[in-house]
């Protein structure tokens, strides 16, 4: 009997076929239903084809997060200190190969990566400061770029993993960030926002984007035109675009930007939105708005097909449809050596040494103090992965000094909480092998299954009570400790608990606020927003704000600072660790409102200064901080520093390692140095490095060594189509030490404001004593130009300028001129194409908006009163003597030409809707070429001016 012929391979199972063929085979054979399933972020199995189930998004910003016991680098912020590209590209590679392992034991783990976060660190106060690499676009995109290549591997058919820039675009708050617009104009927009996406994406290493939350001139991101006219045209390769969680649905919930989900499902598709975050693993909403949309016409199957070409496109180039070809399929580097040491490298190369008069390195066999309130811990963030190593400073110093050099006290105030009837707050013994107890690696609990626990006792009064340790974290933000180190933490039941290992969730439940009220003090627990009471079956928070709180004595027991005097009197140096909770105060959905150090922190630094001066601060924060450190011998600053932070900072500080690591954003002297959170007007706001104007407390680019380097030989040659410059650096010092060479450029008679200084190259060099290294950059012609809004596109100004080496930004040990060839710059052709309002020179109280829900832009009074724009050099040829106005709403637009005719134009009746354009005309007489002045009051749009003879 002969056996039956197997069925023929179906072409996009053909390994031989080109991907694009293959795509195209596969869309052939699915049903309407399944590419509409395609669509949602858990994408359902097609058994029929054997095709597997997908989701979109695995979090790995700096170790693969959420997914329990994973190898955790430095934060995001702490890997662009390093300055070091292939540093960033080695922890992207350990950590695409950690997904694999960890993938082959749990399918849970995705492989379209969600890192990393390319938003820029343009405002200090920012909640996600933590997230990004750099306030500069260059270091930015340079950094972002090693660790996209890391993430993607090295084969040239098939990626380890697919990684997906965050968050597209121009979003920097968390304050009401999904109805907030960023006006951006068009220089700062292509000079700014995109460019660091732009080097990102044009290198070749991503797989897609993913929109923010926020607006970008009056247009959610999640229906940018800016996707179709910007992102996809940087490269060649299908680019899946991720929306962020819970956002599809914000178009019409919150932002009210469309009337009906089917509406805003199909405008956010065909924007080029490709998968759908939303609604958790339920895919049925999603999927019945889609079908929605198509039965109303708002779709057609090309435009699905369009997004699930770009999503099987990942696929594909993640090998699933050639487990048998895939190079990474059996990837099993996990927790390895390497990895563990290169963890340590990292937190090594992100410590920044801010100020040092001689106290550091410490003296071999020193008598160090370590206090403070982060002096024995290793903080994780919200996308941290579970710790399977732990390193504090205390642990750290320890292990490098020995512990009977070491002096500790942690600068908590010790209290009890005293009940009106005379007793005071107990917390019960906890049974460490309770039900429901959760362990990680090595017996670490994990925080994030301890917090919520409803299985070990609340906490009820006695007659003694238990002492708490609390902790102000700043803002009337305070945490209470169990003396067994466990947060009191309220679970879904609304009792309080002795029961979290660190604050963290979502909605951080362990945080507390003591509020006076009558002779002592209310608890509210800020989780819940309401305060706590004493219930005959134990301490809860109220259920209502009817019911009667309890008002509790504060008995403090011992002042934080009297320990701290205590252990630094008898040191011979003190190390004062300072710094943030990364779930507290700044972190997703919450910012900052101010530089300042905490009050209690402030008093510690304070009280161990005055009790010893051979005081180091060590800041270990997400975020800069306004500290007067004119008084400290010596301030080093780094980022939570993952598994290896402790033993990382204690080598440098024993002179193990010299710092190198440089600061990648501004640190301002005060809140008053810093712009509006929602002034996104680098230009015009004189921001960043870039353009401000003040002193800062420490510039870009900062970082002190425990070498001394010169620079020296510094020479340019310009090209064709580049600038070759060149320049040697020496280590003139008797250890062994890296320097960050920074290369600066600064135009030096521009026709428009253009940066103090810019970045254009840096490199890390490892230099022995008395070594010398020459460093050579070729810088594109293009690295500097600028926007010409005028024209609409990039332009190379003719002139000089100034080629600036150093140190930092503010360190320049070098210095030549050049003189570049370019395009002159040439009047607005105003008679022929008038003036887009957007494309303004200069502004004042105005901000840009949507001109239409697709597409363009148009310009409005700040909330609505009177605004004002420059547009220079607009050439009205042999003259014009009409001016028209396109605009929607009501209000008043003055148009005029320095020294010469004013038009006003007005709309007497407001347009139908903001859309809804009408054209004024009004006569006006101009010739040759003039500025033009346009002001504008009420409430419209002015989208565009025209004039005619």
């Amino acid at each position: 009997m002969t056996a039956p012929t197997p069925p023929p391979t179906p072409p996009f199972r053909d390994p031989h076929l080109p991907f694009a063929k293959r795509i195209d085979d596969l869309m052939s054979r699915l049903t309407l239903d399944e590419k509409t399933g395609f669509l949602h972020q858990f994408t359902p199995a097609v058994e029929r084809l054997g095709i597997a189930a997908f989701r979109t998004g695995q979090e790995a910003l700096h170790g693969v997060a959420w997914m329990g016991p994973a190898t955790v680098f430095p934060q995001a912020v702490g890997l662009g200190a390093t300055w070091n590209d292939d540093l960033v590209r080695r922890i992207g590679e350990a950590v695409s190969k950690e997904a694999r392992a960890m993938r082959a034991r749990d399918d849970r783990v995705g492989l379209n990566v969600w890192s990393p976060t390319v938003n820029l660190l343009r405002h200090p106060l920012w909640g996600r400061n933590e997230e990004g690499y750099s306030e500069d676009p260059r270091l930015t995109s340079a950094i972002a770029t090693a660790y996209t290549r890391g993430l993607r591997g090295d084969h040239p058919t098939y990626w380890r993993t697919a990684p997906v820039l965050k968050h597209w675009l121009a979003h920097n708050n968390e304050t009401d960030r999904d109805t907030t617009s960023s006006s951006v104009r068009p220089r700062v927009l292509n000079e700014y926002d995109l460019r660091a996406f732009r080097a990102t994406v044009e290198a070749g290493a991503v797989a897609g984007v993913m929109p923010a939350y926020n607006l970008v001139n009056g247009r959610p991101n999640h229906v940018s035109p800016y996707l179709r006219e910007h992102l996809r045209t940087w490269t060649d390769e299908d680019l899946l675009v991720c929306s962020d969680a819970g956002a599809p649905s914000n178009l019409v919930d919150s932002e009210h930007y469309f009337d009906t989900h089917e509406e805003a499902t199909a405008a956010a598709l065909r924007a080029g939105v490709d998968s759908f975050t939303d609604h958790g693993t339920d895919s049925s909403k999603i999927t019945a708005r889609v079908r929605g949309a198509l039965d109303r016409g708002l779709l057609t199957e090309a435009d699905l097909d369009a997004a699930v070409r770009r999503q099987l496109s990942v696929r594909f180039r993640l090998g699933e449809f050639d487990p048998e070809h895939d190079p990474y399929a059996d990837t099993a580097d996990f927790d390895t050596p390497e990895h563990r040491a290169l963890a340590r490298e990292a937190a090594e190369q992100a410590v920044v040494l801010l100020r040092n008069d001689g106290v550091l390195p410490l003296a071999p066999g020193a008598r160090v103090a370590v206090v403070g309130l982060l002096a024995d811990e290793c903080k994780l963030d919200w996308y941290s992965g579970t710790l399977i190593h732990r390193s504090t400073p205390l642990e750290g110093l320890y292990e490098r000094f020995g512990a009977e050099q070491v002096r500790f006290a942690e600068g908590v105030d010790r209290v009890l909480l005293k009940t009106g009837t005379g007793t005071f707050l107990h917390v019960p013994p906890a049974d460490d092998d309770a039900p429901g107890e959760a362990r990680g690696a090595e017996g670490a609990l994990d925080p994030a299954l301890l917090a919520g626990r409803t299985d070990l006792p609340p906490l009820t009064t006695d007659t003694a009570g238990t002492e708490l340790a609390l902790v102000d974290w700043g803002e009337d933000v305070l945490t209470l400790r169990a003396p067994d180190g466990r947060y009191l933490s309220v679970a879904e039941d609304g009792y309080v608990r002795a029961s979290a290992d660190q604050p963290g969730g979502w909605v951080v439940q362990e945080t507390f606020r003591l509020e006076p009220h009558g002779n002592g003090h209310l608890l509210r627990h800020l989780g819940t927003g309401r305060p706590v009471r004493v219930a005959a079956d134990g301490v809860k928070v109220a259920a209502s704000d009817d019911e009667d709180p309890e008002v509790f004595e504060l008995v403090v027991t011992e002042r934080g600072e009297d320990a701290v005097t205590r252990a630094a009197a008898g040191a011979d140096v003190v190390v004062v660790v300072a710094g943030n909770d990364p779930h507290i105060n700044g972190r997703e959905t919450q910012d900052r409102t101010t530089l300042r150090l905490p009050d209690h922190q402030g008093r510690l630094l304070r009280a161990a200064r005055a009790a010893n001066p051979h005081t180091v601060l060590a800041l270990v924060s997400a975020y800069p901080y306004a500290v007067d450190t004119e008084t400290l011998p010596a301030v080093l600053w780094t980022a939570h520093g993952g598994q290896a932070a402790g033993t990382a900072l204690a080598r440098v500080l024993a002179g193990d390692v010299s710092p190198a690591g440089r600061l990648p954003q501004t640190w301002y002297a005060s809140d008053a140095d810093l712009p509006g959170l929602l002034d996104y007007d680098v230009i015009g706001g004189r921001q960043t490095y870039l353009y401000f104007e003040g002193t800062p407390l420490f510039p870009f680019g900062h970082g002190l060594s425990y070498a001394s380097f010169a620079y020296a030989d510094l020479a340019a040659r310009v090209g064709q189509e580049a600038v070759r410059v060149s320049f040697t650096v020496t280590n003139t010092g008797d250890v062994t030490a890296d320097e960050v060479a920074q290369l600066y450029a600064r135009a030096e008679d521009p026709s428009v404001p253009r940066p103090r200084r810019e970045l254009l190259a840096h490199r890390r060099l490892t230099l022995a004593p008395g070594e010398r290294a020459e460093v050579d950059f070729e810088l594109p012609l293009s690295d500097f130009a600028f926007w010409d809004v005028a024209h609409g596109r990039w332009r190379l100004e003719p002139g000089p300028y100034a080629l600036l080496a150093g140190a930092s930004s503010e360190d320049v040990r070098l210095s030549t001129t050049i003189t570049l060839d370019g395009e002159p710059a040439a009047p607005r052709p105003v008679g022929e194409h008038g003036l887009d309002a957007a494309a303004f020179d200069e502004q004042s109280g105005t901000e840009i908006v949507d001109r239409a829900k697709t597409a363009g832009d148009a310009v409005t009074p700040a909330a609505g009163r009177t605004g004002e724009l420059l547009y220079r050099g607009c050439d009205f040829g042999p003259g014009v003597t009409w001016v028209s106005v396109e605009v929607a709403g009501e209000g008043t637009v003055e148009v005029s030409v320095d020294g010469g005719a004013t038009a006003v134009l007005s709309t007497r009746t407001p347009t139908p809707g903001p859309y809804a354009y009408t054209t004024l005309t009004a006569g006006f007489t101009a010739e040759g070429v003039r500025d033009v002045r346009v002001r504008l009051r009420g409430a419209l749009r002015l989208a565009h001016i025209g004039f005619s003879g």
